[in-house]
């Protein structure tokens, strides 16, 4: 399986020539050359993880493919077929075994109302928390998408959610909001914190892979 780092929170997985789609949101550019589409999974519904337009131009080349989220994705995305997870759930789209954890996003601010959202694992082995420290209890990771920028973030935080997932390699994701220098910064202490258990932290950029 690979797993391709896209702008911002987007990321496609590829599996026997298939493609699953991970939260193509406004800061990320249009997805095209996708082989094969069986499937799209929306950690939630704020914009910077999806679009009418992404899901249109992914609809157009692959009709009928499910779209699975949580409550309040499905909600705000009325219109769209849309089926909805929850924590503990489990789905499958071939090849790709999919199980939801977690249910509510990350604490923005205590005036601000919290959301429903899901975390994603992948084949038992690829996880991505979506705007959550949702931890997959008893699973061992293999590779972590780890947030590492946002206004619900605070990288001490991040760094604790990092050493209680204990995963083998880890790559930062959910970063364009910050600067060069922060994104640099915030890299070095995931770094330290996948190395600390005797994992492997992959600096990706946009377009960039790695292979489970």
């Amino acid at each position: 399986m690979r797993v391709t780092k896209h702008q911002h929170a987007a990321l496609t997985l590829q599996d026997s020539g298939k493609t699953l789609v991970i939260d193509p949101g406004s800061f990320t550019d249009p997805l095209f050359d996708l082989s094969e589409v069986v499937g799209i999974v929306i950690t939630h519904e704020h914009p910077d993880h999806w679009t009418p337009d992404h899901l249109d131009r992914l609809l157009k080349n692959a009709p009928g493919i499910p779209i699975l989220g949580p409550e309040g994705f499905a909600k705000a995305a009325a219109g769209y077929d849309v089926t909805v997870v929850r924590p503990g759930d489990t789905v499958t789209i071939e090849p790709f075994t999919l199980t939801f954890f977690g249910g509510a996003h990350a604490v923005i601010h205590d005036t601000v109302p919290v959301i429903d959202n899901v975390g994603v694992l992948v084949n038992d082995a690829f996880y991505y928390p979506g705007d959550s420290y949702a931890v997959p209890k008893g699973v061992d990771v293999k590779l972590l998408a780890a947030p590492l920028g946002a206004p619900w973030l605070n990288i001490g935080e991040a760094m604790d959610f990092v050493l209680e997932v204990s995963p083998r390699q880890a790559f930062g994701t959910h970063d364009m909001g910050l600067s060069v220098i922060g994104r640099t910064q915030h890299r070095a202490r995931l770094r330290w914190a996948t190395e600390k258990d005797g994992g492997e932290f992959l600096e990706l950029e946009p377009g960039d892979s790695a292979d489970l």
